[in-house]
């Protein structure tokens, strides 16, 4: 019976003392001296990566250009200023569309719709100017972005960081303390604010009278990174 008791106890003791272990370690936690901060930092970055949307359909009417001829003519204009099309155009959508006319049989128009990536505001604008000489008409600006978007973040990832110890110094030393190593960091957030003005007058300077596009770069788009960081006070 004594044997069953003492087991029973036993028992009973290992139970209890798990959370006040557990209590402690998170208390000891609790009690370190430390300071908290927040830092965001961000960057203004050209786009590299600019995509127009031209569409070629054939013109209703007698004689008219077939899509093909019009493709075909596209590509030597492009390619006139330098455009590598089988890098640099893309086929986005291909139909045909049927339109009933009074007293005459059905009509069948094709039209084909093309993505073209330049890499400067400049190039876009001769690409408009090129296919606007040439009697396709029918672009638009479709969006702009850069390409090393994702390593750029990790970059201003860890200029928040280094903001974060920064501020935090600045924070202690009047008290006569130091920064000790970090227990605790979190990603806020990164935030890409893209590309969202200027397509419009880059068209009406392309389409312009000038015999060339005028050399006016795109807005600038906003990277940023905000961390909170923990720091133990010495």
């Amino acid at each position: 019976m004594k044997k069953h008791l003492l087991s029973m106890a036993f028992a009973l003791g290992a139970i209890f003392l798990i959370p006040v272990k557990g209590n402690a370690q998170e208390k000891n936690f609790i009690d370190q001296p430390y300071l908290e901060t927040n830092s965001r930092v961000d960057t203004l970055v050209v786009p590299d990566r600019i995509y127009l949307g031209i569409v070629l359909q054939e013109s209703d009417s007698k004689g008219r250009t077939s899509v093909e001829k019009l493709e075909q003519k596209m590509a030597a204009e492009l390619q006139k200023i330098g455009i590598d099309i089988k890098e640099q155009l893309m086929l986005a959508d291909l139909s045909s569309n049927f339109k009933d006319y009074f007293l005459r049989s059905t009509d069948v128009q094709k039209s084909k719709a093309f993505t073209l990536v330049v890499y400067d505001a400049l190039m876009a604008g001769k690409a408009i100017k090129a296919l606007e000489g040439a009697g396709i008409s029918n672009i638009s600006f479709r969006g702009a972005e850069v390409s090393n978007l994702d390593d750029l973040k990790v970059t201003m990832r860890s200029k928040a960081v280094i903001k974060a110890k920064e501020q935090a110094r600045a924070m202690v030393e009047p008290l006569g303390q130091t920064v000790g190593k970090a227990i605790y960091i979190s990603d806020l957030s990164t935030e890409y604010i893209p590309y969202q003005g200027g397509p419009r007058m880059m068209m009406e300077m392309a389409k312009s009278d000038s015999s060339e596009p005028i050399d006016v770069p795109f807005n600038k788009v906003n990277v940023q990174a905000m961390v909170n960081v923990k720091f133990m006070i010495q």
